[in-house]
């Protein structure tokens, strides 16, 4: 799973529309135009196959999605659902990326719309159990961890595709 689909996704299950996506994104200190939204939503029409099948994969898209634009998305999507946080007196303004490597996008994704939604840990479960995979508590503080930290876990294309899935169940109906 990629960024893209995972925007594709994470868009399909809180019925986020184009405008609102700019809103998101200029929340999350990134400029993009409707158009640009659009081509990071839209396969290209490449009727061509090609022999190497990993180049095709990268060209699926109109527009990638990278790391950052994703993150700024999510941040965006924070202060969207949430409002902006004030600083505290004497704080500076820390805007440190959490996504370190490709890695660890699927995790970030969770914490991220865990706070944006103000979901709990067990309404994370819920959500999962709704999309039919059954973890333990123990197994989603594992993955909602520092990356580095002792019991950090690093959560896989399964269970983020699968919790967008129940994202989409739970807001959609």
């Amino acid at each position: 799973m990629n960024n893209n689909d995972r925007l594709i996704r994470l868009r399909y299950a809180l019925d986020i529309k184009d405008l609102d996506m700019v809103e998101i994104f200029k929340l999350g200190d990134k400029e993009v135009t409707i158009e640009e939204v659009q081509q990071m939503l839209a396969k290209s029409n490449n009727s061509q196959p090609e022999a190497d099948e990993e180049a095709y994969k990268e060209k699926e898209y109109m527009k990638k999605c990278d790391n950052v634009t994703l993150e700024a998305f999510l941040n965006g999507l924070i202060i969207y659902k949430r409002g902006r946080q004030e600083a505290k007196p004497g704080e500076t303004k820390k805007h440190k990326s959490m996504i370190k490597n490709d890695r660890s996008i699927n995790n970030v994704l969770l914490k991220k719309v865990k706070i944006a939604l103000s979901l709990t840990s067990e309404d994370m479960l819920d959500i999962l159990d709704e999309a039919g995979v059954y973890i333990s508590n123990s197994e989603l503080s594992a993955v909602l961890r520092k990356e580095g930290q002792r019991n950090y876990k690093e959560c896989g294309d399964r269970y983020a595709r699968n919790f967008l899935k129940g994202l989409a169940l739970r807001y959609r109906d």
